[in-house]
């Protein structure tokens, strides 16, 4: 079965056409496996290095989209992972815009004295407004407290000025990661009722646009060096 190593500002996921079952994920941020493929239409799962399986991944959607455009020429895909459809297509700067969907804003809370925003984008985030070098700190004692039994992957951000945060990121089942799809979506939507929002990672820069409950992504994707 085939593989190819891809990143999103530093963010590198293995795409492999079948079960990662046995495979050596480490150096990566995790695998895209490749379902099935039928038209412009691409199935994957996400694994996690410790092998525990995501529900949903912004940045792995995109380059699983970027890769089967690659195959197909296209400039545009749909992907589907767990129970959602994302639809991504081609920028005319060669970025990608990924259509995500719903997003839920929960409501604030206080656990051991942090207080965070719960926001689930098809997978659950806890986001806490404050110096983003606490995210050593605070990302392993969030991720597994009881608060959340499947785990969580937690943020920590700050507003910079209307429509631009700063933000570090611990995934679970990962740790820290240079930038996160996803959890680019949960700071803007925990910091912002809706517009556009530049949310800087140490990898890089994501863009997200919210209207209506719904959000919008757009990043690169790009393959690695064999």
């Amino acid at each position: 079965m085939r593989s190819s190593r891809w990143h999103a500002h530093g963010n590198v996921y293995l795409v492999h056409e079948g079960s990662t079952d046995g495979l050596d994920l480490s150096g990566t941020d995790g695998a895209v496996e490749v379902l099935s493929v039928e038209g412009d239409e691409v199935s994957i799962g996400i694994v996690n290095p410790d092998g525990s399986r995501a529900e949903m991944s912004g940045n792995g959607t995109r380059i699983a989209a970027a890769w089967h455009m690659t195959r197909t020429g296209s400039t545009s895909a749909r992907v589907r992972v767990g129970s959602r459809t994302v639809t991504v297509r081609q920028t005319d700067d060669g970025l990608y815009e990924s259509e995500l969907g719903d997003i839920e804003v929960g409501e604030t809370e206080v656990i051991d004295g942090v207080e965070l925003t719960p926001v689930v984008v098809g997978n659950p985030h806890a986001v806490v407004v404050g110096e983003p070098s606490r995210i050593g700190e605070l990302g392993p004692r969030l991720e597994r407290h009881p608060r959340f039994p499947e785990r969580t992957n937690v943020q920590v951000v700050r507003v910079e000025r209307p429509g631009e945060v700063t933000a570090r990121v611990w995934e679970r089942g990962v740790g820290e990661t240079a930038a996160s799809g996803t959890s680019a979506v949960a700071v803007a939507a925990a910091t912002h009722p809706e517009g556009e929002v530049v949310v800087h990672f140490p990898g890089g820069d994501l863009r997200v646009r919210l209207a209506d409950g719904q959000a919008w992504l757009i990043g690169p994707a790009e393959p690695l060096a064999p």
